[in-house]
C-alpha cells in the first residue's frame, strides 16, 4: 500500500505513465492498451481483486494472451487494430492462411453475357473488379450482384487511324500505388488511357507520339509514373501531371462526350534485337520493383531485359531465358527479390544480382497449354494455366501445395502427396460455325486462365479468361472464396 500523505498527483490522460521499476504498474497498463479494463485503487496502483492483478503482474503470462486468436477477433470486433501485437499477428495469421486457403477455397462462376475472353483484371474494392476483354470491352462487375457496367474507351485525337487498327483487345489493367489512378489500353490498342479512381472519370490519354502498335503491359512505377510495352517492341515511360485532375477545363463539350488531356511519353526505349531472332522483339510483359527501382520485360523472341528506372530508363541488362517459347507473363515479389516468368510449360525464376540462378524452373505439366497468368503473395504463387486450372506453388520449399486428406475418422490427417489443383467451370461457348465444323462432339474445352487477382483482406479470389485457341469466342469468370 502507498505510505501516508497527501495522495500524489494524478497525470494528464494524455501522458505516459512513468516508468517506476514496479511491475504491478506496467502490467495494468499494458492490459488496457490491449483493449482489456483493470481496476485500479489510489495513485493508479492496481487492486488484486479476485487474484487478477496478481495473475496480470506474470510477464510470462503476458505473450501468450496478447498473440491469442481470441484476443485478436475481440479487438477487431472494437476497431482496436493498433494494438500492441495485433499488427504482427495479423501478419502470422496471412501466412497460415496463404498456405490453407486455397484447398478450401469453392467457386461461385459469374455471367458474363457474349463478351470475348478476359485479358486482365484488378480489385476496385471489396467487392468491384474491373475487366479487359479481347473484343475491347472495359468493364467493372459486382462480384455479389453480378451486374456490369460498362466503362467507355479512350478515343485518339484521329479517329480515323484508330478505326484502321484491328482490335486485340484490353492485354493489361493496373492500378497506382494508392489507388487513385487506373492505366489500360483505349479506343486504339495503341494508346495508353489513364482514367481517375474511384469514378473512373476520364484523365489523359496518350496516343500520338506513343506506341506504334499493341500495348500488351503496363506497370506503375510511382503514383504520377507509369511504363507501357508494346508489340513494336518499345517501352515507354509516362509522366501523368498530378495538377490535371484540378484544372479548370471543360470535361464534357457540347455534344456531352467527356473531354481529357493528351500526353507523350518522356522516354522511350528500343528493345535490343536478338541475334536469333531479330524481328520478335514484341514486349509482351512488364514487372516493376519498387525496392530497387527497376523495371523487367520479356520479350517474345525469348529474352528477359531491365532497365534501372528513374527519370528515364537506362538498360542493366539482358539474358536469355531458359524456355523461350510463349513466355507472355511477369511478375516480381519483393519479399525474395524474384522475378517469375511464365512460358509454354515452365516458370522460370530470375534473381538479377544472382549471375547463376540457383532455383530451378517449375513445370507445370498441363498438357503444353501454357502458364498464362502468374500472382505472388508472400513466398507462395498462384498459376493460371491454359487447361483451366490454377497451381500453387511455395517458393520457398520448392514445391507445390498438395491436397490433404478429408477429416473422416478413417483417413489419417496429412499430405496425400497429390499436387492441389483447383479446377474452374465451363464458362460460355458461342457455338458458331468454327465450333460447328470443327470442335463439334468434343467432350471437354477448358478454359485458359488469363488473369487472375486475389483480395487478401476478404480472402477472395477472381479469376477469368476463355477459350485457348484464338478462333474460339467465350469467356470465363469465377469468384472463389
Amino acid at each position: 500500500p502507498p505510505p501516508p500523505g497527501p495522495a500524489p498527483r494524478t497525470r494528464a490522460p494524455t501522458m505516459a505513465p512513468q516508468q517506476t521499476g514496479s511491475r504491478k504498474r506496467k502490467a495494468p497498463a499494458a492490459e488496457a492498451g490491449a483493449g482489456s479494463s483493470a481496476s485500479r485503487g489510489p495513485g493508479g496502483t492496481a487492486t488484486p481483486e479476485n487474484g487478477e492483478g496478481l495473475l496480470l503482474s506474470k510477464k510470462q503470462k503476458r505473450p501468450a494472451a496478447q498473440r491469442s486468436l481470441l484476443r485478436y477477433l475481440k479487438g477487431r470486433e472494437v476497431g482496436a487494430r493498433d494494438c500492441a501485437g495485433a499488427r504482427g499477428f495479423e501478419g502470422e495469421l496471412r501466412a497460415y492462411a496463404v498456405h490453407k486457403l486455397p484447398a478450401i477455397l469453392t467457386e461461385h462462376e459469374l455471367a458474363l453475357g457474349t463478351l470475348n475472353k478476359v485479358f486482365a483484371s484488378q480489385w476496385l474494392n471489396a467487392r468491384q473488379v474491373v475487366c479487359g476483354t479481347k473484343c475491347n470491352t472495359l468493364f467493372v462487375v459486382d462480384v455479389h450482384s453480378n451486374h456490369i457496367t460498362q466503362i467507355p474507351l479512350l478515343g485518339d485525337g484521329a479517329p480515323v487511324l484508330a478505326r484502321n487498327q484491328p482490335s486485340c483487345g484490353i492485354h493489361a489493367i493496373e492500378l497506382n500505388p494508392s489507388k487513385t489512378l487506373l492505366a489500360t489500353g483505349g479506343e486504339n490498342p495503341n494508346s495508353l488511357a489513364i482514367y481517375q479512381l474511384p469514378t473512373l472519370d476520364p484523365m489523359c490519354l496518350g496516343d500520338r507520339h506513343g506506341h506504334k502498335d499493341w500495348i500488351f503491359g503496363i506497370a506503375w512505377m510511382s503514383d504520377t509514373v507509369v511504363v507501357s510495352g508494346s508489340r513494336d517492341g518499345t517501352v515507354a515511360l509516362w509522366r501523368v501531371d498530378p495538377d490535371m485532375c484540378h484544372r479548370s477545363i471543360g470535361w464534357h463539350n457540347d455534344v456531352g462526350l467527356p473531354m481529357y488531356a493528351h500526353i507523350s511519353p518522356r522516354d522511350m526505349e528500343i528493345i535490343p534485337r536478338a541475334s536469333t531472332s531479330p524481328t520478335n522483339r514484341k514486349v509482351r510483359a512488364l514487372a516493376f520493383s519498387g525496392k530497387n527501382q527497376e523495371l523487367g520485360a520479356v520479350s517474345l523472341d525469348g529474352y528477359f531485359h531491365l532497365w534501372k528506372a528513374r527519370s528515364t530508363l537506362c538498360r542493366l541488362l539482358s539474358v536469355r531465358l531458359p524456355y523461350c517459347r510463349e513466355n507472355v507473363c511477369l511478375i516480381y515479389c519483393d519479399e525474395l527479390s524474384l522475378y517469375a516468368v511464365g512460358s509454354q510449360s515452365h516458370v522460370s525464376f530470375l534473381d538479377p544480382r544472382q549471375r547463376q540462378q540457383n532455383m530451378r524452373p517449375l513445370c507445370s505439366r498441363e498438357g503444353g497449354t501454357g502458364v498464362r497468368s502468374l500472382s505472388f503473395y508472400q513466398h507462395i504463387i498462384t498459376i493460371g494455366t491454359g487447361h483451366g486450372s490454377l497451381l500453387f506453388y511455395d517458393v520457398r520449399a520448392q514445391k507445390f501445395l498438395e491436397e490433404r486428406a478429408s477429416a473422416s475418422p478413417e483417413s489419417s490427417p496429412g499430405p496425400r502427396g497429390r499436387k492441389l489443383k483447383l479446377t474452374c467451370g465451363r464458362g460460355w461457348l458461342n457455338q458458331d460455325d468454327l465450333w460447328v465444323n470443327h470442335l463439334e462432339g468434343t467432350e471437354e474445352f477448358p478454359n485458359a486462365l488469363y488473369t487472375h487477382c486475389y483480395n487478401w483482406p476478404e480472402m477472395k479470389l477472381f479469376v477469368a479468361g476463355g477459350p485457348l485457341p484464338s478462333g474460339l469466342h467465350g469467356n470465363y469468370a469465377g469468384l472463389w472464396s
